[in-house]
């Protein structure tokens, strides 16, 4: 009991709080969204994910992140096992034009979410084996064909969202690994040439409307622009303290869209008003500090690359988030951590917490 006892007080309480608090804010604004429709299912349902993320949180924190760093098999088996349930998505039946999850009786699973803390790990343990040898371009082509495995899996589903995280992530890693900076330089021009290569002859018509959309959202404001002009209208009409709980009327009568996933920083502004925003914002301050604390204090590369890295995936997610909302960058689809509704996102990303807090106890 006294062990159960110390683990629970060397936990990093800070990082769990301010957890605690994002997903409670995305519960009050889940279930304020749900008035216009007058149907709180989503809200029910992510209150269970939350109730079960934070126990998985917790347990993760007594698993031993060791087994993963010290069994190489073990985590390519993972990342095998998370490329085949990649691959099944291409049959099932698409939903909205995309396979993203598997409906097993009431619950859905997107196996995608958890690739990307696969991902990490795979990607900490390949460089932390190797970081005195960064200098071969052979390490970093084989680093990348691990992950470009999933991201053409997840491109051709088509998502292009996930991809840019995927890509991203790998490239912070690389940086955190030492790589030497003409490598780096080498790898950009590649990386604008494939680019360049994939909006010519792969991304289709809708995925490009995205972009061009995003580049003059005003010159069709009724039509593609739709939704970048209403979640600017939410955020902008929010003030300070906001219209209050089930008051906001882009929220409320449907003018904003998915105010319960994408566009969950937008309704907030709009209910919240700048201050809930500035709380949001503070939260995620906090989150992302003490994940990089820890990483900073790590004594071995696993562990500072898998923080790190996992540090880069939240900052990455929010980033794109929050940018959709205020008409910083295109419309891609990607949720806001630990606050817009979404099991699969949710639990994730309190695992990984687990896992971080774990880190932080081992010693």
């Amino acid at each position: 009991m006294n062990s159960l006892a110390l683990h629970f007080k060397k936990l990093d309480w800070p990082l769990i709080i301010s957890a605690v608090l994002l997903v409670s804010f995305g519960l009050i604004s889940i279930y304020s969204s749900s008035f216009g429709t007058a149907n709180f299912l989503n809200f029910q349902k992510q209150l269970i994910f939350a109730g079960l993320g934070l126990f998985l949180m917790f347990l993760f924190s007594f698993f031993d992140y060791r087994i993963i760093r010290n069994d190489p098999y073990l985590i390519i088996i993972l990342y095998g096992l998370a490329c085949l349930s990649l691959a099944g998505l291409f049959f099932v039946a698409p939903i909205r034009g995309v396979r993203s999850w598997y409906e097993i009786g009431p619950v859905s699973f997107d196996p995608r979410e958890f690739t990307k803390l696969i991902l990490l790990a795979l990607l900490a343990k390949y460089f932390s084996m190797r970081n005195v040898e960064m200098y071969r371009i052979a390490h970093i082509l084989l680093s990348g064909f691990y992950v470009l495995i999933p991201v053409c899996l997840i491109f051709f589903q088509p998502e292009f969202g996930i991809v840019i995280m995927l890509i991203a992530l790998w490239i912070a890693t690389l940086i955190f690994s030492g790589i030497k900076m003409r490598s780096f330089f080498i790898l950009l021009l590649c990386g604008l040439t494939f680019v360049s290569l994939v909006w010519t002859f792969l991304l289709v018509d809708y995925q490009k409307e995205r972009v061009t959309t995003f580049l003059s959202s005003q010159e069709d404001s009724l039509g593609v622009g739709w939704n970048e002009v209403q979640s600017k209208i939410a955020i902008g009409s929010g003030g300070l303290l906001g219209k209050g709980i089930g008051q906001g009327p882009q929220t409320q009568y449907g003018f904003l869209p998915e105010p319960q996933t994408d566009f969950i920083f937008s309704a907030i502004a709009e209910e919240f008003g700048l201050v809930g925003v500035a709380v949001i914002i503070l939260l995620f301050g906090i989150l992302i500090f003490r994940i990089i604390k820890i990483s900073l204090n790590s004594s071995e590369n696993f562990t500072r690359l898998f923080t790190s890295g996992f540090a880069v995936l939240l900052a990455i997610q929010i980033f794109i988030n929050i940018g959709m909302s205020v008409g910083l960058i295109p419309i891609i689809g990607i949720p806001l951590p630990l606050v817009s509704y979404g099991g699969n996102n949710l639990i994730m990303i309190l695992i990984g917490l687990g896992i971080t807090q774990n880190i932080k106890l081992t010693k």
